[in-house]
């Protein structure tokens, strides 16, 4: 019959298509499914080590949370980046991945395993790479809080740092964070700059919210610097109760915060200097800050009274950022009470 002939051809055309997108020896891509009635009933049972480009590794929701915490430092590439997608339960539930009692699983070892449940960067296995190429979505990620504790790559018993984050980028290029929880942490995001390493990040469509440490300022539900972040359509929720930091704080060159709605926080925005890289000062992008479209609120007793502050924080004028912010098309709701006599 016609239809079955046309059913043959595409199949055939398709065979063909995915044996030219990969030469000779080349392994094809794979999926890992991890979760009840799934092959893989851990996250620890996915080949961190050796995942490649193209390997997308499922994450399906359960009752309760996955208590693992693991590095990401593989490379995928442009058409073929490595993909770690939380898949929803019935109710729409993100999967929740916790640190609070969280394992390493073998053979990871690597460095700042204190600093996040997720850590996006340096290892000693898998051999050191420059990660790249990497997508997260769909997580529900906390609790690396110096509150909780969680078992290290050589068994022991370690508690998370002030500034440990939900997802900890230490260095990587052409990176997406999208349709995350992070929560319940020191910092819900952290990305350092890695003296220019760190480039082309993208964070879309997250919930961020909770996080800091009680009488800190130095902690805050975002802490980033890279060439070239984009923050477009998160919800940033207030902080911590008794948490002192900011809500989003940067230091990057070619910074575009647009479409977001960011609650709360001593600052909603603090945009200060790279005070830790000369790459990203002397960068081109370094003078160029858009900021646009957003819903900025201050609520009644949250922090200071300023909601956006631009320039530096580290003393060395010399470093401030002094470039043109772009600053439109943005909503201010200040909701602070006034006194009455």
């Amino acid at each position: 019959m016609r239809w079955e002939s046309e059913r043959i051809l595409r199949h055939a055309i398709g065979a063909l298509l995915l044996a030219a997108a990969f030469g000779p020896g080349e392994a094809r891509a794979t999926v890992y499914e991890v979760g009840p009635g799934h092959p893989l009933a851990a996250i620890g049972d996915v080949p961190w080590a050796s995942l490649g480009p193209g390997d997308e590794v499922r994450i399906h929701w359960r009752p309760e949370p996955y208590r693992e915490k693991w590095v990401i430092a593989r490379a995928g590439t442009a058409a073929a980046p490595i993909v770690v997608r939380g898949i929803r339960g019935p109710g729409g539930e993100r999967p929740v991945v916790s640190g609070d009692g969280a394992t390493t699983p073998d053979p990871l070892d690597f460095t700042n395993d204190q600093r996040g449940v997720i850590k996006i960067g340096t290892s000693n296995v898998p051999p050191d790479v420059l990660p790249s190429h990497i997508e997260i979505e769909g997580l529900d990620v906390r609790s690396a809080h110096p509150s909780y504790s969680f078992t290290d790559d050589h068994g022991a018993a370690r508690t998370y740092a002030n500034n440990a984050a939900a997802i900890y980028v230490e260095r990587a290029e052409h990176l997406v964070i999208r349709d995350c929880v992070l929560s319940d942490s020191g910092n819900g995001l952290f990305i350092g700059a890695f003296d220019g390493d760190t480039r082309d990040i993208w964070i879309e469509g997250n919930w961020i919210r909770g996080n800091g440490n009680v009488g800190s300022a130095f902690e805050h539900n975002a802490y980033t610097a890279a060439i070239g972040i984009v923050y477009q359509a998160n919800r940033f929720g207030p902080l911590r109760a008794g948490a002192g930091g900011n809500n989003l704080k940067d230091r990057s060159a070619g910074l575009v915060v647009r479409y977001n709605w960011i609650e709360g926080g001593n600052r909603q925005l603090d945009l200060v200097d790279a005070e830790d890289s000369d790459v990203l000062v002397n960068d081109p992008s370094y003078g160029q800050t858009f900021v646009y479209g957003n819903l900025l609120i201050e609520p009644d007793g949250a922090g200071n009274s300023q909601i956006v502050h631009y320039g530096g924080d580290s003393g060395v004028t010399a470093i401030y950022r002094k470039g043109i912010l772009h600053f439109f098309h943005n909503t201010l709701s200040r909701r602070r009470c006034r006194s009455r006599l």
